[in-house]
């Protein structure tokens, strides 16, 4: 691979014009933070600007990288160093692996300093992250920490309540060792502490805001309804989805067999998110706390704490991210009350904010009736938005037969109508492969754009910019 492909293709890297052997902090600090990461790559030979300078000795230059790096880390990172030739140019690429000793400190000139990644940059590692780093280095979680609060002197009546109620069977003083929530001498771990009904982790707390119109700045009222938990996290797993209900609504239809309920929020991806936010907050970021914010077209659910191996979100292909628990006994004990799925699957099921379903939409085009669709054109309100589609449409590098099919899809969805693949099939009684053909040409034109909220493969009509 080029030097040039590989800049393009990494998400973690530095370039150097060249080894600082008087200051090696200044790309020593990348060594250590890529390693108390997710890794990165190191390019020598390339400026600051992405100018391939080249080395004039690269031999000797990766005898001396890896000389620095054996004095002056501690504990010495896995590093993968290649020579590479391009232009007639000598580069070196020193790949740094993620550690699993971590912290990996810079250690030399009467300092030892493990430092991160944040954005691209690396900085010293404040407290927190510090800890972070020592408990995965020592192959622990925060909440398999043993703590100094002692299982007798605090109560479990919420948590063995519905312990009971949801499998049936009594949560004994023998499960909390059995379940990791104490140890042998009786001592809770921070997950048995976080489940006692008065939890004396202040931080542990929910805020969970129902507030007036699209944001936290309406300028009218700041707020329908607020409220603030603490204590158990099953306390605040039920708190909290009782504030959700009582502050979102639910419509419903008549059919011809009884009625179909539409909820503001599928209550699935709701109860999902929420539990993920309470069962994968970091427990060390104290002064934060998980939110609830519900406005008139979105819920907004917040967890403090990022990606658990420091990497970021948006650089992942959310339909494959391995499921990694923050913490693991948490998950666990909620997953034997039918909280949570133990296999982990949930990220794939919500992807970010949950969006009011009926939000502006009018309740005849949120559920489509094949059967009831009439294709009525000349009833269509002629506004110059809507000459605006049919003349694109007219335009579409597509036969006679798919323009028509385009103007009446607008027809009956115009540009609040939600549908896909199946709606259109069931529609105009086309196959999948037209239904598909359709679409493509469609969001080709830039006519449509995808909605969330409504599961995969869902659009509407775009509405032309004044």
């Amino acid at each position: 691979m080029k030097v040039t492909d590989f800049i393009g293709e990494a998400t973690e890297y530095d370039k150097k014009e060249m080894l600082e052997e008087r200051k090696p902090r200044s790309w020593l600090k990348s060594v250590s933070a890529f390693a108390n990461g997710i890794g990165g790559t190191l390019i020598f030979g390339v400026s600051d600007d992405g100018m391939l300078v080249g080395l004039a000795d690269s031999q000797t230059v990766s005898e001396k990288i890896s000389e620095i790096i054996k004095t002056k880390m501690d504990p010495v990172p896995q590093v993968i160093m290649e020579n590479h030739t391009e232009d007639g140019k000598d580069f070196i690429t020193l790949k740094i692996l993620p550690g699993q000793e971590t912290p990996y400190y810079y250690a030399a000139d009467g300092n030892r300093v493990a430092y991160v990644r944040v954005g691209n940059e690396s900085i010293p590692a404040d407290t927190a992250a510090l800890k972070r780093l020592v408990l995965r280095g020592t192959n622990m979680t925060y909440d398999s920490v043993v703590s100094s609060y002692m299982l007798q002197d605090l109560s479990f009546t919420k948590l063995r309540s519905v312990y009971r109620m949801r499998t049936g069977a009594e949560l004994t003083d023998s499960d909390f060792i059995s379940f990791e929530l104490a140890d042998e001498s009786g001592k809770l771990t921070n997950a048995g502490v976080l489940l006692a009904d008065e939890s004396p982790m202040r931080h542990s707390r929910l805020f969970c805001t129902r507030w007036y119109g699209l944001d936290k700045a309406s300028g009218i009222m700041e707020a329908l309804d607020d409220k603030e938990y603490s204590g158990s996290l099953v306390s605040l797993l039920q708190n909290g989805t009782e504030f959700i209900k009582n502050n979102t609504k639910k419509r419903w239809k008549k059919t011809g067999t009884g009625r179909v309920e539409m909820p503001e929020y599928p209550e699935q991806a709701v109860h999902e998110v929420f539990v993920n936010a309470l069962i994968h907050r970091d427990y060390m970021e104290i002064g934060s706390e998980v939110h609830i914010d519900i406005f008139d077209d979105c819920m907004e659910i917040y967890s403090p704490g990022g990606m658990f191996d420091g990497s970021i979100v948006q650089n992942l292909d959310t339909d494959n991210v391995a499921s990694k628990r923050r913490n693991p006994i948490i998950a666990d004990i909620f997953s034997r009350m039918h909280f949570m799925e133990r296999r982990g699957s949930g990220f794939k099921k919500i992807f970010v904010t949950l969006y009011n379903l009926n939000y502006n939409v009018p309740v005849e085009k949120v559920l489509i009736d094949p059967k009831k669709v009439a294709v009525d054109r000349e009833k269509v309100l002629i506004t110059p938005d809507y000459l605006s589609v049919q003349n694109a449409i007219d335009g579409l590098n597509a036969t006679k037969g798919t323009k028509e099919k385009a103007r009446i899809l607008f027809g009956q969805m115009e540009f609040d109508g939600i549908f896909g693949r199946n709606d259109i099939m069931g529609i105009m009684n086309i196959s999948i492969t037209a239904a598909g053909n359709l679409l493509n040409h469609l969001k080709n034109a830039g006519l449509i754009k995808t909605v969330r909220g409504y599961g995969k493969g869902k659009y509407k009509f775009i509405k032309p910019e004044a």
